[in-house]
């Protein structure tokens, strides 16, 4: 392909025609993978009563699960990067049905943990975030609201999942069901399939790879200038490959992103537990087992009209530079919620516990990752989410296996809301706390000096999450995920 002809390709693509074919199979990628975990509590009771595990034991699975889906993006940007946006989400498709089939055949909890856990984790975030990426190639201008939109696929997951599952589940009873399972997470395949690549313009092949170049004049050189090149030109890319996708430098001198990212990861020890403990904690009381499937459902559908909503009100005038006090009153008033039903059982305070739930649920999801926009760069965010989706992973995979142990050593399973509100107070606090001390700060050692040379330098300010266009026509990828 001659150099420039691929800026009249993009433009024939760009937020109109197929790319609306590409927004619709991203919607159900999404749903399929990050709407999944949420019926795993379906299964709860019964696979604990199958393999004789304890309830720490049997929540390893999905702890698994989800921090694989979170962890895996490092390497998921690598095979978008060698393979593509379309054969990346193809293969996630593959990896998740395979390893749902294989869960079928488990005869251990430890097999699943292997089969549900590593394989369907890793398949899942393959799946979703290359097809997030793949947005970034198709949608420019209206890239915001085609996040938007896609993310609803999260919300129509969580609504229909535990629905379905348990209506299976109930059929023909958890083996078979995960067997029917794998057949739609495959699904997946499908839709990686309408993506197709959008050609971008190709590098002059008159430049040679540096590394040919290393390589043939060390060529000529003695066996030991050989050795000592190619030793530092493994040790120059390693640093450059955990640079690029891992942000360690930026977690060491941006304090905003530090602070946000301590503040997010312990916090998600607490807001995953309702999603894997409520559906057996309502069975234990008494509740109907499609009558509490149906209360994650309840969250999902809310979460279907108030997410999009959050994302526009958070985009007013008014809350620029204040996203970050909005996520931590979210944070506050999700894990406060957790109180509602430790206290009470009935059912009635299941439903309002959900109804308030997903309000502040929905919040949380459309800006935790806006807020890791303003506070870092954007041609670093990419390496930043790296580096923050794997820290997020860690507490993601020990949190429901402590809370698990905590209900197997009392007995009472309102510890585990009761552990989710202190997760979620204290990291709310945390977070807005020193932030505004941060901004405190920042302004006082302003007020002293009466012509700084930069005013804005070193304050917590917005970053502008639109990028413009490469002169070449070649859009900007923006990686964006979601809870």
């Amino acid at each position: 392909m001659v150099q420039g002809e691929a800026t009249p390709q993009i433009s024939r693509v760009q937020d109109k025609g197929w790319a609306w074919v590409v927004l619709g199979a991203t919607m159900v990628v999404h749903g399929l993978t990050l709407g999944f975990p949420s019926c795993i509590g379906v299964f709860f009771k019964d696979l604990q009563r199958d393999f004789h595990a304890s309830n720490s034991e049997t929540s390893w699975f999905p702890s698994i699960m989800t921090a694989v889906l979170h962890a895996g993006g490092p390497l998921c940007s690598i095979l978008v990067e060698r393979f593509g946006c379309r054969m990346t989400v193809m293969l996630g498709g593959l990896l998740s049905g395979v390893g749902m089939v294989a869960s079928s055949f488990s005869q251990s909890i430890i097999q699943l943990y292997l089969t549900a856990g590593f394989i369907t984790g890793l398949g899942t975030c393959f799946s979703f975030q290359a097809g997030v990426t793949v947005l970034g190639y198709y949608f420019v201008r209206q890239r915001a609201l085609a996040n938007a939109l896609a993310s609803t696929g999260v919300s129509i997951g969580f609504t229909l999942w535990p629905l379905l599952s348990q209506y299976l589940l109930d059929e023909m009873g958890w083996r078979n069901t995960f067997f029917m399972l794998g057949g739609v997470m495959l699904h997946c395949c499908v839709c990686g399939a309408v993506m197709r690549p959008v050609r971008t313009k190709q590098p002059d092949p008159s430049l040679k790879s540096s590394h040919g170049h290393l390589a043939e004049d060390t060529h000529l050189s003695n066996g030991n200038t050989l050795s000592h090149e190619v030793h530092r030109s493994k040790c120059d890319t390693c640093i450059q490959t955990l640079q690029k996708y891992l942000a360690f430098d930026v977690f060491c001198k941006n304090k905003g992103y530090r602070i946000y990212t301590i503040g997010i990861a312990w916090m998600v020890m607490g807001f995953v537990l309702p999603m894997i403990y409520l559906v057996p904690y309502a069975v234990l009381n008494g509740v109907e087992e499609r009558k509490a499937s149906l209360l994650i459902s309840i969250i999902g559908f809310i979460n279907i009209f108030m997410r999009p909503m959050a994302g526009l009100l958070s985009g007013l005038k008014i809350f620029t530079g204040r996203r970050i006090y909005i996520v931590s009153v979210a944070a506050a008033f999700n894990g406060l919620s957790n109180l509602i039903i430790a206290i009470s059982a009935e059912y009635s305070a299941f439903v309002i516990y959900c109804v308030v739930y997903s309000i502040s649920m929905s919040v949380l999801g459309a800006l935790i990752f806006q807020v890791l926009m303003d506070v870092v760069e954007m041609d670093r965010f990419s390496s930043a989410l790296g580096l923050f989706t794997i820290v997020e992973s860690i507490t993601i995979l020990i949190g429901p296996p402590l809370a698990g142990l905590l209900v197997d050593l009392t007995g009472h399973f309102s510890y585990v809301f009761y552990t989710s509100s202190f997760f979620m107070v204290t990291a709310a606090m945390f977070m807005g706390f020193s932030f505004c001390t941060m901004e405190t700060k920042k302004k006082l050692t302003e007020s002293h000096k009466p012509t700084p040379e930069d005013p804005s330098r070193g304050r917590y300010t917005e970053v502008p999450t639109e990028l413009e266009p490469e002169k070449n026509g070649s859009p900007a990828v923006v990686y964006v995920t979601s809870i």
